[in-house]
């Protein structure tokens, strides 16, 4: 009984786990891709928004983040009814600030020729961000990436604290209901977030090895 019980929740609980980060790294991904070519940009306040952004992200806490959007997206009438993609909202937010540094810094590795190449042929910025510069960014920055993604699936957990039933909030309830279980609670916990982790880590390897040879 107690074992299905278990094996239940925590199914439910790394559903909506696996959901948040899904949706989150998605959208991380695709401001922090923005974001990044922000910084770069020769227009001065594309880049001033864009440090500004990551600055003020990367450096607040991300249950401050959690409060403004759990909060004070509502008193606005904002999301009202869904507490799930405000969570998103906080983590995506959050997220695309580390994502940003990562490509950056992929970007900066990116031979300077190459892009004075680009603009010889008539390429625009855009044109050359998007056709030449990111997809060797891309490729430079696979390991770090990952590395960001592994900690956003880490930061989940912080959605339990706003009664989101993910995996950390199904443990709170098992340890209430079977307190003379904890380590088999925490066990069962832990093998969910390995798995995660593992996923992530194992795509990110070879997503690498294939460009590797690509290349």
């Amino acid at each position: 009984m107690y074992f299905s019980e278990l094996v239940s929740r925590l199914a439910d609980g790394f559903l909506i786990t696996v959901q948040l980060l899904g949706w989150s790294g998605l959208f991380a991904a695709l401001i922090g891709t923005v974001l990044a070519g922000m910084r770069v940009s020769p227009i001065t306040p594309f880049r001033a928004v864009g440090t500004v952004y990551v600055n003020t992200f990367r450096n607040t806490p991300l249950v401050v983040l959690f409060l403004i959007a759990v909060v004070g997206l509502p008193a606005l009438g904002i999301l009202q009814d869904s507490f799930f993609w405000r969570a998103v909202i906080a983590l995506s937010t959050y997220t695309a600030a580390f994502v940003c540094e990562c490509l950056r810094s992929g970007i900066n590795t990116v031979q300077p020729g190459q892009a004075e190449a680009a603009r010889s042929v008539g390429m625009t910025f855009g044109q050359t961000l998007a056709i030449v510069v990111l997809p060797q960014a891309f490729r430079a920055v696979i390991p770090p990436l990952a590395s960001v993604f592994i900690a956003l699936t880490k930061n989940t957990s912080v959605a339990a604290a706003f009664g989101i039933t993910e995996a950390t909030y199904q443990l709170s309830n098992l340890i209430r209901d079977f307190p003379g279980s904890l380590v088999t609670n925490f066990i069962g916990i832990s093998i969910g977030y390995i798995l995660i982790v593992a996923v992530i880590s194992g795509t990110a390897s070879l997503l690498e090895r294939r460009v590797a040879v690509a290349r």
